[in-house]
C-alpha cells in the first residue's frame, strides 16, 4: 500500500470528484446513484481517500441515531484496488462513528467477504430497522434485493431499539 494515501472528511471542493468516481459504479448498479445535489446535501457524511492530490476512494456514513449507522457508497478507483484503500476508508468511518457515540454500524454489500475480514459478520436483512429501507425503495432491485447485510458492534454501549418520532396532532381552532 502506498504510504502517501490519506483519509479525511470530504469538503465542498471534492464534490465533483466524488460524483465522477461514484457515477460508473451507479451506472452498473453496484451502488445507488447520487446526484451532485445529493452529495452536497450529505457532504458531512463522506470520507475520502487521497493519493497524490487525486481522490481515489470514497465512502459515506449515514447516522440513524445514537446506536446505528450505515456505510454507504464505498468505492475505490479501479486502478487502485488491492492496496488497502477500502480498509482505510472503513477504518475512518468506524473511528468517526465511534467518536459520535454510535454503537453499531452496518452495510448492505455485494462483497461480504471484504467486510468479514474487517469484523463484520453477516446478519439477516430483516434484523435491521425498517427506517433503514427508506433509501432502498428507490432501488430497482428493492423487491428482489441480492445484497448481503453485515454489521459490526463498535462499542459496549447498550443497543436500544430505534423509536419512531411521535405523531404530531394538529388541531384547528
Amino acid at each position: 500500500m502506498p504510504h502517501d494515501i490519506s483519509v479525511r472528511m470530504a469538503g465542498v471542493d471534492d464534490v465533483d470528484a466524488i460524483h465522477a468516481l461514484l457515477l460508473p459504479f451507479a451506472e452498473t448498479h453496484i451502488i445507488l446513484p447520487r446526484t451532485r445535489d445529493n452529495i452536497f446535501q450529505h457532504l458531512q457524511e463522506f470520507v475520502v481517500a487521497m493519493y497524490d492530490n487525486d481522490l481515489i476512494g470514497v465512502v459515506a456514513v449515514h447516522i440513524y441515531g445514537s446506536n446505528l449507522a450505515e456505510i454507504r457508497s464505498l468505492v475505490v478507483r479501479e486502478d487502485m484496488h488491492g492496496r488497502g484503500i477500502g480498509r482505510l476508508l472503513i477504518e475512518g468511518c468506524e473511528k468517526w462513528a465511534t467518536q459520535l457515540g454510535v454503537a453499531r454500524i452496518f452495510a448492505l454489500t455485494y462483497v461480504p467477504d471484504f467486510f468479514a475480514k474487517m469484523g463484520y459478520p453477516r446478519v439477516r436483512r430483516e434484523s435491521l430497522p425498517h427506517k433503514v429501507w427508506t433509501v432502498c425503495v428507490h432501488c430497482e432491485k428493492f423487491t428482489d434485493c441480492d445484497e448481503v447485510a453485515v454489521e459490526k458492534r463498535l462499542s459496549d454501549a447498550p443497543i436500544e431499539p430505534m423509536r419512531m418520532p411521535p405523531i404530531i396532532e394538529i388541531h384547528q381552532a
